[in-house]
């Protein structure tokens, strides 16, 4: 009977950690999300996050910047995961100085970015410096249209994100082994075939997890976006929680607006989460192994 309690033994400082510190607050934020401000139950919280004027605007941008976000960011972690794996002399180096955005916390990132990008910041300089811009002249990168600075703040994702990508992309690559290659060179095959017909497929499981895992990093974008352009401007879902709980605290509304927005999000969190696992075949396993 010792026995067999000893591995409950061991997991139970973690079930007590996740339960104080992350079970009670999503509870409290779940029960928050369907009662009013007297405590009574309602649904009437979605109904006024449904008709903020900001809620939409907050969907299509948060959607896009998933959608081209992640779809840059594969491709350039890919490109880099690929060169990176042909060993060239001084690949260490290279991979060095491609992990450097990833190291930088988003807080410092957001402040680099912040001076920066405005018109007197170090762009404008270097640009200057390089030719590139007249004496005199400026570029109000944070002033453009609403499609402008979505690209912006894509490029600027990309840019911080694109390392830890390459990392598990690397990390696949580097698990095939290397005959499997010979064997399409030996047959014919120059690169882009054995990249296209024994690379990529021999890749799929560890292309799965990175987009999956960036599909639901992505969806919670918000520090950078109001780093660069505070509250409102360009508004995505995770942003508007932080919005009605740091910014309108006061208002009769903001704790029922932010639990609306934050089941919201958890919801759509929560079914990229189970399409991850439905494309990574967790559930197959499962199955089989109950069989």
């Amino acid at each position: 009977m010792g026995e067999k309690a000893v591995p409950y033994l061991l997991v139970l400082p973690v079930v007590l950690y996740y339960g104080a510190f992350w079970l009670r607050p999503v509870i409290v934020s779940v029960m928050g999300g369907f009662t009013d401000a007297s405590g009574h139950f309602t649904l009437q919280n979605f109904v006024m996050v449904f008709n903020e004027e900001n809620f939409m605007p907050a969907v299509r941008n948060t959607a896009v910047i998933v959608v081209f976000s992640v779809t840059l960011e594969f491709l350039g972690a890919l490109a880099l995961a690929l060169l990176i794996n042909r060993k060239f002399v001084g690949s260490g180096f290279f991979l060095f100085l491609s992990m450097i955005p990833m190291a930088l916390p988003a807080a410092a990132a957001g402040a680099m970015w912040v001076t920066g990008l405005t018109a007197h910041g170090w762009i404008n300089s270097l640009l200057y410096y390089l030719g590139f811009l007249a004496e005199g002249k400026k570029i109000y990168w944070l002033a453009g249209s609403q499609a402008s600075l979505l690209a912006l703040l894509i490029v600027i994702d990309a840019w911080q994100v694109i390392p830890s990508v390459m990392i598990i992309l690397l990390a696949g690559l580097q698990n095939i082994p290397e005959e499997t290659k010979e064997a399409g060179y030996v047959f014919g095959g120059n690169y882009l075939t054995v990249l296209r017909k024994i690379t990529l497929p021999m890749l799929k499981p560890t292309i799965q997890t990175a987009v999956i895992l960036r599909l639901i990093s992505a969806i919670q974008i918000w520090l950078i976006v109001v780093l660069l352009l505070g509250f409102s401007r360009l508004p995505v879902l995770v942003e508007r929680v932080v919005f009605y709980t740091k910014e309108v605290r006061g208002l009769d509304i903001s704790y029922q607006m932010a639990s609306g927005y934050t089941i919201i999000v958890s919801l759509i969190v929560s079914l990229v989460a189970l399409a991850y696992l439905q494309v990574s075949g967790a559930f197959k396993r499962d199955k089989e192994q109950t069989v």
